[in-house]
């Protein structure tokens, strides 16, 4: 990438890192999410898939606003860590990457419990009728049949991560080589004078890192599916 500037290296290779350290976070417990959405049967079942998906259709600067509240220096989870542990998130790239996890989350949930209800419950029904204990029956078939929408909420939200916007720029600001990732540089150029080349540069960038990531996605779907046998 000879032709994009030094800060324009910069922002990208933020955004890769942000995305990356996102889903990170996310992807464990999104799993255990949905495995209970999909598998529970509880009392605010509903509520919490309700929650869950709620930052996809709250606007992104509410879910800002929300992080600030709660992981502020001052807020009941950010006081805490700032005071006792010294760990502060607000304007840092940990929160921006905090930010992009809370936002992107729900994506994976929804692609590991669409993988999840699609499993054929007579699998594990026999291998539980031939002694398989429930870790064995976890390891040796859930897990494996539901890797394809691990993988690919994976990289869906890998992708999403890198598009991130009102989250990110809420809660960590729009810090050069701190917290300014593709977007908050392509927003900063567009409020620059002169900034238009450097924006269609990196908006070229950002299009292409999504279209690959999406492509990805499907592919790696497609083709666990098929090594599974599914598809």
């Amino acid at each position: 990438m000879d032709w994009l500037g030094p800060e324009e290296w910069q922002a990208v290779r933020l955004s890769l890192g942000v995305a990356a350290r996102s889903v990170l976070v996310s992807l464990v417990p999104a799993v255990l999410v949905a495995m209970t959405l999909a598998r529970g049967r509880f009392p605010g079942r509903l509520l919490l898939d309700a929650l869950v998906h709620l930052p996809l259709v709250v606007p992104p600067v509410v879910v800002g606003w929300g992080l600030l509240m709660l992981f502020g220096i001052r807020g009941p989870i950010g006081g805490p860590l700032n005071d006792w542990f010294g760990i502060r998130l607000v304007f840092t790239t940990e929160g921006a990457a905090l930010a992009t996890a809370v936002m992107s989350f729900p994506l994976i949930v929804r692609a590991v419990r669409l993988g999840l209800e699609g499993l054929d419950p007579g699998l594990e029904a026999a291998a539980r009728t031939l002694g398989a204990g429930r870790l064995d029956r976890f390891l040796g078939i859930t897990l494996p049949l539901m890797s394809p929408g691990i993988l690919a909420g994976a990289v869906t939200a890998f992708a999403a991560g890198l598009g991130e916007f009102g989250a990110v720029i809420t809660f960590a600001s729009n810090i050069p080589g701190e917290t300014q990732t593709l977007p908050l540089a392509i927003y900063s150029a567009t409020q620059s004078p002169g900034g238009e080349a450097m924006a269609a540069r990196l908006a070229g960038v950002s299009f292409a890192l999504a279209l690959a990531g999406l492509l990805l996605a499907e592919l790696i779907g497609r083709r666990m599916h098929r090594a599974l046998g599914r598809g």
